[in-house]
């Protein structure tokens, strides 16, 4: 699935020739993506990875894909760079690469680091800042991006192309991105507590903890496919559940009493508002 704001339907351009910069988790989750659909080849991917691990995992798992910590020379060789590394090191590695970032379209996945740092440290303002999440890592993401003003049609239907790859992506204004970050950023954090209380549930009405944990996690696994491919409303599939004098009310109404709904609310806000301040 994907999500679109102001672009059009042409076709994405494909990818080519294409550099990695830093080989770590969510780097290894987009590649997986885009070789699963088919936008790039791994003999088209340069690696920049200095870490001897994770260079060990590349040449296991992407044997054809050129791996080193050459980085001006993946950047000569490359014409769409998605940089991944930590937020901090943005800066060290835009100045190790200077004078090479012109004339590429480069996808930013390093948290919290704005359009304007980008731009000023690139020497470059082709470029598109996201907030992708840890589902990423199977195929199920959550994906936002914001697009830099040096940015054409052709790179935002291609950045959408490369981010649909590994689950929803869609276009956001850049001042809606905390939002995003606490939303689906953090949210990964949140289901996971949800799936970790409902077990305890189960156990303390009297199931076996590893039996409470997989219906716990198929349960909230299945309503989130069923919320999606139905397309209706939560609140008409929870009604659909809930029957006059029945259990799930019962629930429902434990739920409402300690806040639930209100805590959720205020996790996000949190989040967003913390976002903010390390924006």
């Amino acid at each position: 699935m994907s999500g679109t704001s102001g672009i059009d339907g042409s076709k994405a351009p494909p990818v080519e020739k294409l550099a990695l910069i830093g080989g770590g988790k969510m780097g290894q989750a987009l590649l997986k993506g885009l070789i699963s659909a088919g936008l790039v080849s791994e003999s088209e991917v340069h690696v920049v990875e200095p870490h001897a691990a994770t260079v060990a995992w590349w040449r296991e798992h992407h044997a054809d894909c050129r791996i080193d910590t050459d980085l001006p020379a993946a950047l000569e060789r490359s014409e769409t760079v998605i940089l991944a590394v930590k937020p901090d090191l943005v800066s060290p590695v835009a100045a190790q690469g200077a004078g090479r970032w012109g004339g590429k379209l480069i996808i930013s996945v390093a948290a919290g680091v704005q359009l304007a740092k980008l731009t000023d440290w690139l020497g470059t303002d082709r470029v598109i800042r996201t907030m992708p999440n840890t589902p990423c890592l199977v195929g199920r993401g959550a994906t936002a991006f914001a697009c830099g003003s040096g940015t054409t049609d052709d790179d935002q239907r291609r950045a959408l192309a490369m981010l649909s790859a590994t689950g929803l992506a869609i276009e956001v204004s850049e001042k809606q991105l905390d939002a995003v970050t606490g939303l689906s950023g953090s949210g990964p954090a949140y289901v996971c507590v949800m799936i970790e209380a409902l077990a305890d549930g189960g156990v303390l009405a009297g199931l076996p903890r590893e039996i409470a944990m997989r219906l716990a996690t198929q349960t909230v696994l299945g309503t989130a496919e069923m919320v999606s491919q139905t397309g209706q409303h939560p609140a008409v599939l929870k009604d659909a559940v809930a029957s006059p004098g029945g259990t799930t009310i019962a629930g429902l109404r434990a739920l409402e009493q300690n806040g639930f709904r209100s805590s959720l609310i205020e996790a996000v806000a949190a989040a967003a508002a913390r976002a903010r301040e390390l924006g």
